[in-house]
């Protein structure tokens, strides 16, 4: 069996059509994945990959219209870091639209006090909460001054000052 050379950089799709899809799936999978919000503590972990897995293989037929060569899957990959890079441009420079796709910072505790809105709203229970402040070290709510979960999942703490 020989390699089709003549066939491997041919295009079966227009390369505009490629761009198109790809750009609609980008945005829909984008938008989907911001309205499910963060649930994870700024981990990567082996459901995240499975995820990014299912997701590639779903939305590759959607993008892909059934392309063939090589040229082709490379306009779809070329589009889909196309988008990945201006949307962190674009966020970079114009701190609007940064907050517009950015889901910030969420209060989950104040002054000693679980933030019950704040974890309902990232669906964090009073024991991950607890659990994740004591690998900082805390094992007394009396101790925060703020806790908050960052828009990359994080949970970042300040203490009450000692003095």
């Amino acid at each position: 069996m020989d390699v089709q050379w003549s066939e491997l950089f041919v295009f079966g799709v227009s390369p505009w059509e490629l761009v198109i899809r790809g750009s609609l799936v980008y945005w829909f999978i984008f938008i989907l994945l911001r309205l499910a919000g963060r649930r994870d503590f700024g981990t990567v972990g082996s459901a995240d990959v499975l995820l990014v897995v299912l997701i590639a293989d779903a939305a590759q037929n959607a993008m892909s219209a059934q392309y063939e060569s090589v040229a082709e899957g490379m306009v779809l990959v070329g589009t889909l870091i196309l988008w990945s890079v201006a949307v962190d441009r674009v966020g970079y420079f114009w701190p609007a639209f940064e907050r517009l796709l950015d889901p910030g910072r969420v209060c989950l505790v104040k002054d000693g006090v679980m933030q019950r809105r704040g974890m309902r709203r990232e669906y964090v229970t009073p024991d991950e909460l607890m659990s994740e402040l004591r690998q900082q070290g805390i094992d007394d709510l009396g101790q925060v001054r703020r806790a908050y979960m960052e828009s990359q999942g994080e949970i970042s703490v300040l203490k009450f000052k000692k003095g």
